[in-house]
């Protein structure tokens, strides 16, 4: 296991011995080290790190033997790019964090987190080779933070963009009680931190009929949080299955949730603000997971905050996700599409005019100083967020009055968790920690003021009391406090092959329960499907005749059939608009610095390109997102020769209208 990553310090190309390189990769030779400098581009340019990646070509030719490859990790125009050759399909450079200031602020951060002490993978740290032995094996360094169970392939919507739900004629994935019982379990009993939140997933969770069992038995096995990743679409239409989530031990929904207007949100645009309405009355916290995608909805990131901020009695938080590409897609379209985490945050800042700036996020580990002092005072292993430092940001906003203030305008983050950091190195230090507990205590609620300015804090906030009772580890449950007046505003980038890193993989906490019995983290899981999702779902899935057969239904039931009142659309329209900076959409910059969004794409996009929306397991046909981004969508359906195409009579919900607009998807 890791301890500690060493803080890449930006060398010249010609300091080979200087570079770091990976703490995963035990055999990098000087010839390899020089081949990858080879690589890289003229200029000023400094190498931060040797490393490992995969190769995007050989993971769609399902190559698993010649996938992984060496890349190297430099600094150019202050971003960080990735630089990788394969010996079959050629040199790919991809933009890692498009901030090197960011990502060295970022880098500050780290948690070496801990041991799996009862890996599923029976193959020592010598035998397993990453990422062909996931599951979890004994080199992972996270125990589960989130996990997740996919409880169907089955979804209410055809959108055009996703290749996940079952078509037509496909097989149905849907496992058992039983089964779903094992994959909870096998979770909750990873030692020494089991699991202790969970996602049910989907296709569209609600679609089950035993949904409630399903919360019932994860209540029963242990899990505090259980959220359902969902489009919202059957919790827009009954308040009582919202009461029935809520009962069954369920307090949140992760909805689906990627744009302010028809064009960017055609999933659930006209049915997201009666849900949140349904799960307002039932008591149901709301989390906002917009997928954003360069060049298609990045220009409503500020748009989509302030919705949140005015919801903030039911919308606990918005959980950006930049989107992950997978599949071959040329350059040109890449770079287009391609946002990352100061890509995103920096649109952020601009489109809440400095609110929500870029010096207040913070990345995930950064709660390791938090996790260290509580397993101090409780003197056990506690829930970690150890996953890599690049994988996630965040920051809180609070509300005063009509305004957004950020968490760190008010409150020095950093000094409190140097000082953290020193009351817990005193209390370990101590011979007699019942005895030094108190005082430790005493010293926090003494001294936490220093850090909270409160000419600048929200009036009406009791942060010193919230915090303090949270920090101890008395009053874990104070936390809930602060969602009263506050918006959680996150941001995750999962991977993809172009921007793999075998680092992160380590460090993964959000994973995938499998009926075989494996954890698999979900950059592996859905990064390389075809070895591990799809391969799994087709094992324990069952022809969709058959599938009728057993339940008596008829798939095409579960189709969602939109009708609206022109009325009902225009007071939709109204209640998004009045959270709109920009009604119309405007030309943004891109992370890899292109001027323009605007040049017309290339011809001949290769059938089998992706784009992968991560919060639902949604693939994007290239050709068909290229098309939206330019307003020029077919009305003819997407095949594998055709894969720019739109669905007639059904594109994302079943009204049959999309051609006169009259299903409100257009």
């Amino acid at each position: 296991m890791v301890t500690a990553y060493p803080q890449a310090i930006a060398r010249d190309r010609t300091d080979i011995n200087l570079i770091s390189t990976s703490p995963y990769v035990k055999d990098y030779t000087d010839e390899r080290k020089k081949a990858l400098v080879g690589l890289l581009p003229e200029g000023d340019v400094k190498v931060l790190k040797f490393n490992q990646s995969l190769c995007p070509g050989c993971v769609d030719d399902e190559r698993w033997d010649t996938m992984k490859i060496d890349c190297i990790v430099y600094v150019k125009d202050n971003k960080v790019w990735m630089t990788k050759n394969c010996s079959m399909h050629g040199a790919v450079t991809e933009v890692y964090w498009s901030d090197y200031d960011m990502y060295k602020k970022a880098e500050k951060f780290q948690d070496p987190g801990i041991k799996i002490l009862n890996p599923n993978i029976d193959k020592s740290e010598f035998e397993i080779n990453c990422p062909t032995d996931c599951g979890l094996c004994v080199e992972h360094e996270s125990h589960t933070g989130l996990g997740n169970v996919v409880l169907t392939n089955r979804c209410d919507l055809t959108c055009w963009y996703c290749f996940f739900y079952a078509k037509e004629g496909e097989p149905i994935y849907e496992p058992t009680l039983d089964q779903i019982k094992f994959m909870l379990k096998r979770m909750r009993d990873e030692k020494p931190v089991g699991a202790n939140a969970v996602q049910l997933t989907g296709g569209e969770p609600t679609l089950r009929e035993d949904l409630i069992d399903i919360i019932k038995a994860g209540k029963e096995i242990g899990y505090d949080h259980i959220q359902l990743n969902t489009n919202g679409i059957n919790l827009s239409r009954s308040l009582e299955l919202c009461q029935n989530i809520k009962n069954a031990g369920s307090h949140v929904l992760y909805m689906s949730f990627d744009g302010m207007s028809p064009e960017t949100n055609p999933k659930n645009y006209w049915e997201a603000q009666g849900a949140i309405a349904n799960c307002s009355k039932a008591g149901l916290g709301v989390v906002l997971v917009p997928t954003v995608i360069g060049g298609v909805n990045d220009h409503e990131l500020g748009d989509i905050i302030r919705f949140g901020f005015g919801n903030i009695d039911t919308v606990r938080s918005v959980n950006f996700q930049p989107v992950s590409l997978v599949g071959r897609m040329p350059d040109k379209l890449r770079r287009k599409q391609r946002i990352t985490i100061p890509g995103a945050i920096k649109k952020i800042e601009e489109q809440t005019d400095g609110q929500v700036g870029r010096e207040h996020w913070f990345p995930v580990p950064c709660a390791k100083q938090v996790t260290d002092f509580v397993e101090a005072m409780k003197e056990e292993p506690k829930y970690r967020l150890s996953i890599h430092f690049a994988c996630g940001m965040a920051t809180y906003v609070f509300k005063d009055g009509d305004r957004m203030v950020a968490l760190p305008e008010f409150f020095d983050i950093e000094g409190f968790f140097e000082y953290l950091g020193e009351l817990t190195r005193e209390l370990n230090s101590s011979k007699h920690k019942s005895l030094r507990k108190p005082w430790v205590v005493m010293k926090l609620m003494k001294n936490i003021s220093k850090y909270v300015n409160e000419e600048k804090k929200p009036k009406d906030l009791k942060f010193v009391r919230m915090l303090t009772g949270a920090v101890s580890g008395t009053n874990y449950h104070g936390l809930a406090d602060f969602h009263k007046n506050s918006l959680f505003v996150g941001m995750m980038h999962f991977q993809d092959p172009y921007n793999w890193d075998i680092d992160r993989i380590h460090k993964c906490d959000i994973h995938y329960a499998t009926p075989d019995g494996r954890v698999l983290p979900f950059c592996t899981f859905n990064v390389i499907p075809a070895l591990y999702r799809d391969k799994v779902q087709r094992k324990f899935s069952i022809p969709s005749d058959e599938w009728e057969r057993r339940t008596g239904k008829k798939l095409v039931d579960d189709k969602h059939h939109r009708r609206l009142t022109k009325e009902q659309m225009m007071a939709i329209k109204n209640n998004f608009d009045q959270f709109r900076k920009y009604k119309e959409k405007r030309k943004m910059w891109t992370d890899w610095g292109e001027e323009s969004l605007e040049t017309p794409l290339a011809s001949g996009i290769p059938a089998v390109a992706q784009i992968q929306a991560t919060h639902s397991n949604d693939f994007v046909p290239l050709g068909a997102i290229g098309a939206a981004v330019l307003g020029t969508l077919p009305k003819t359906k997407p095949t594998m020769e055709n894969p720019a195409g739109s669905f007639s009579g059904g594109g994302c919900c079943s009204s049959g209208k999309e051609e006169s607009g009259g299903c409100g998807c257009h």
